[in-house]
């Protein structure tokens, strides 16, 4: 990147999209301070400690292995020389509610006899559907996540336009891509699953996201030592070689664009800070309807209400006495025709009477998480952005769950447990300023992918700009640390091109 030598950046939040575009902003030459609002680095990726357990409270699955190493190398480092990482095998373990039990492992050829076990012709379909995965994923990678192309203008480029009717499927649902492979409806769960980490649900979220498939089965599932807590670690470590100033406890409360600089608020006033360029990685509608003058706003009201969010959830942190066999590090539990659940999140918002739902055991990897002879395990129910969520419905919601894992796990935690934190839509209100409690941003559905998401530059203020789950190029932990890298080049260019 060009020099940014003498010049002011303020970072508004902490997660992994204002971490990264700090270590970026910062190799440039910038002056960078980052304020987060919480007492912790990382965002969503907080983590809570409580007598001997350490929970990831965000982001579990470390997936796409490849964008931390491309992240890391930037800098003439590696994962490795912040943190250690196992590659889990199994990947995942997945009980039906049938009470059918499957293991998703990294052997392509056992896998490929699994799909062929539950339906004929299934296991040749898997390696096709791969095979077309990976290349999508590496052209999708390519040409349009690694290359910011948030701008119209940016996709009227021949190389784009040669890029996209090789293969990727732009258009179309997930839900009918995967119908031209399978008829199992199981086999059918077992490619899309990852679409809830996407924020959206088969029939909402385009093709293109077969992409998670290579991902999932090709390039494989890891932990890294200590929880993803470990790798916000490390990307702070890394920011604190390159300069960048952090300050945690400094909730930013108003920001507006001066004669010559911005002027940053922290806490009602308490501190202004007057930097030369602000990068916010707070909630995109939060900062735009309440940190930001009406003036200074590229969208209004009506544009945030006629978003589609990605689901909130339910999620409950438990320590327990003894181990949680036969639980592995990541487990889903998925009812036999999961279109109910997915209908009460976008369609008909309530709490899910079928739920399909995640449980990270991560004790079954790392000792470190728990006291000796416990167990230290989260469950996470996707539920619909913006529900009431009141003592009442999550305790009954809690007995619910604890019912349903031990009906369909063999897995009894109801006397078991020792420590225990619920956190769900309102937490995420409060602690993050989450619209409606989204746990993750904007959902990927078609009118939201790509430069139809909100930009990573403000077209209403100069020297303003956007990083994180709600821009480009989208929701995960590996997408934000490439959003971060979109929003500091976008500043080093826009700067260069004022200095010529």
């Amino acid at each position: 990147m060009s020099s940014l030598s003498g010049r002011t950046v303020a970072v508004v939040g902490g997660g992994f999209g204002g971490l990264s575009a700090a270590c970026y902003l910062a190799d440039a030459g910038a002056d960078v301070r980052l304020l987060e609002k919480n007492d912790q680095l990382g965002g969503r990726a907080s983590r809570l400690e409580r007598d001997g357990f350490k929970f990831d409270m965000g982001p579990s699955w470390y997936l796409m292995p490849d964008v931390f190493e491309r992240f890391f190398a930037y800098f003439g480092h590696e994962p490795a020389d912040y943190y250690d990482l196992e590659h889990l095998d199994p990947h995942y373990r997945i009980f039906f509610k049938d009470g059918d039990q499957i293991d998703i492992r990294g052997d392509r050829e056992e896998m490929r006899e699994l799909f062929e076990s539950y339906e004929e012709g299934a296991g040749d379909a898997f390696e096709e559907y791969l095979d077309t995965s990976r290349t999508h994923y590496e052209t999708a990678m390519e040409k349009f996540v690694y290359e910011d192309r948030s701008r119209l203008r940016d996709w009227v480029d021949p190389e784009v336009m040669k890029a996209a009717p090789i293969g990727l499927q732009l258009t179309g649902s997930m839900q009918d891509y995967v119908d031209e492979y399978f008829d199992n409806p199981k086999l059918k769960q077992i490619m899309q699953y990852s679409l809830v980490f996407l924020g959206g649900a088969p029939k909402n979220t385009p093709a293109l996201y077969n992409i998670m498939s290579h991902v999932d089965f090709n390039l494989g599932v890891y932990y890294p030592d200590g929880g993803l807590g470990a790798v916000v670690d490390g990307v702070v470590e890394l920011g604190e070689e390159l300069g960048v100033t952090y300050e945690t406890g400094s909730e930013v409360t108003s920001l507006t664009k001066g004669r010559d600089n911005f002027i940053v608020e922290v806490e009602d006033g308490a501190r202004v800070l007057e930097p030369d360029n602000v990068v916010v990685n707070a909630d995109y509608r939060h900062a735009e309807q309440e940190l930001l003058p009406e003036h200074e706003r590229q969208y209004d009201e009506e544009y945030w209400e006629e978003r589609t969010y990605a689901p909130s959830a339910y999620l409950l942190y438990m320590g327990v006495e003894g181990d949680v066999e036969p639980l592995e590090h990541h487990t889903l539990v998925l009812p036999e025709d999961w279109d109910p659940h997915f209908e009460q999140i976008f369609d008909d918002p309530t709490w899910p009477d079928e739920p399909a739902y995640y449980i990270c055991v991560p004790s079954k990897t790392d000792d470190s998480v728990a006291p000796e002879g416990h167990s230290n395990l989260f469950v996470l129910v996707p539920i619909a952005p913006g529900l009431a969520d009141g003592d009442s419905i999550r305790d009954q919601y809690r007995e619910k769950i604890l019912d349903d894992i031990a009906e369909h796990t063999g897995v009894e935690l109801h006397d078991r447990t020792v420590v225990e934190e619920q956190f769900a839509v309102s937490d995420f209100v409060d602690r993050y300023n989450a619209t409606e409690g989204t746990a993750l941003g904007l959902a990927h559905t078609l009118r939201q992918t790509a430069l139809l998401r909100p930009s990573n530059r403000s077209s209403a203020v100069d020297g303003l700009y956007f990083t994180g789950s709600f821009t480009t190029p989208g929701i995960g932990v590996p997408m934000c640390l490439i959003s971060g890298q979109h929003a500091a080049e976008a500043l080093v260019e826009d700067a260069a091109a004022v200095t010529q």
